[in-house]
């Protein structure tokens, strides 16, 4: 039966890597092949691999970890989901890491809260043998290099291009001068940024669009509804809006209801539930799937590759796609 489990985890691993190409070509490979394939695990001493998120307070990352029980199931290894409460706590994130260093697992799949804080934590679990694989928000490359840090794999959309779809969706709705809004999630996260510089290529190649605010709220809904409060005092014209994930665009459509706003087109990021069914109530305009199960899935599947020492793709671009009214129907 295991030597069983080992097979079909190794034609997923397959499926995997031709995906993966399908998607975008991988920049590098990680890993070596060994001349023998060995088992992972036995019925007594199962492989142990934990799944670190930023939260699960964010549907999003409850998603991703449904993709990671899907692996641990089809590879009959043992899955540890660990998460901090809140997404900007890197400090409880960092103390995690810790905690599955001093557990001795096998490795570790992290959506990191920080791209460049989590990295010197992320090099002790490599000093300590432990294989790293990078999901979601992708780690610093400047900051994993100073570190000394090995090259790890990441598995993501491409944040920019996703959010310019994003952004490009409501842009193209409109025909007349817009003041346009841009709310990003937490600075220090390399998705955040990306989805950001998206939004504004979206918004500036149009030249009936004027950005005239840009704001943190930092992922968070309440934020964001602060956030949104503060810009249309500000800036009363603003036309619409691009959020850089779901829970913020909840948070600014909250203010939309409560002032009576029915003319401002938001854009989301997640595809998350409540999103969708803002959409289909004509609260939203769009929102982008980024198959956050695909990737909880594929990070677990990766780690195990590394495990048995095969070589993997450094780069793994999980296609997004855009979803509005239209799709949703």
């Amino acid at each position: 039966m295991q030597s069983l489990r080992v097979c079909l985890a190794a034609l997923v691993l397959i499926s995997l890597a031709a995906c993966g190409e399908a998607d975008k070509p991988s920049v590098s490979n990680i890993g070596a092949a060994t001349p023998e394939t060995k088992p992972l695990a036995d019925k007594n001493q199962p492989v142990r691999v934990a799944l670190v998120m930023k939260t699960l307070t964010n549907p999003f990352f409850l998603e991703m970890e449904k993709g990671a029980h899907r692996a641990e199931k089809e590879a009959g290894i043992t899955l540890k989901v660990e998460a901090a409460t809140q997404e900007a706590n890197v400090e409880q994130q960092t103390k995690i890491v810790e905690d599955q260093i001093a557990a001795k697992v096998a490795a570790i799949v992290i959506a990191p809260g920080d791209s460049m804080r989590m990295v010197a934590v992320l090099k002790k679990a490599q000093d300590a043998g432990i294989k790293v694989v990078n999901i979601d928000n992708r780690l610093n490359q400047e900051a994993m290099k100073a570190a000394g840090m090995a090259p790890v794999p990441f598995i993501s959309v491409a944040n920019d291009a996703a959010a310019y779809l994003s952004a490009k969706f409501v842009a193209d709705k409109l025909t007349q001068p817009t003041e346009a809004a841009i709310i990003e999630g937490i600075r220090a996260a390399d998705n955040a940024n990306q989805r950001k510089l998206g939004a504004e290529k979206a918004f500036k190649e149009n030249a009936k669009f004027k950005i005239v605010a840009m704001e943190t709220a930092n992922w968070k809904i309440d934020e964001a509804y602060e956030v949104a409060k503060s810009m249309f005092k500000a800036h009363p014209k603003i036309g619409v809006i691009f959020c850089a994930n779901d829970m913020m665009a909840l948070g600014v459509i909250k203010f939309l209801q409560e002032s009576g706003r029915k003319d401002v087109l938001v854009a989301g990021f997640d595809a998350m539930d409540d999103a969708k069914a803002a959409i289909r109530k004509g609260e939203m305009a769009v929102t982008i799937d980024q198959q956050a199960a695909e990737q909880g899935y594929r990070g677990v599947m990766t780690a195990l590759a590394l495990l048995r020492g095969e070589p993997v793709p450094e780069v793994v671009e999980v296609s997004a796609s855009v979803v509005s009214a239209d799709s949703l129907k």
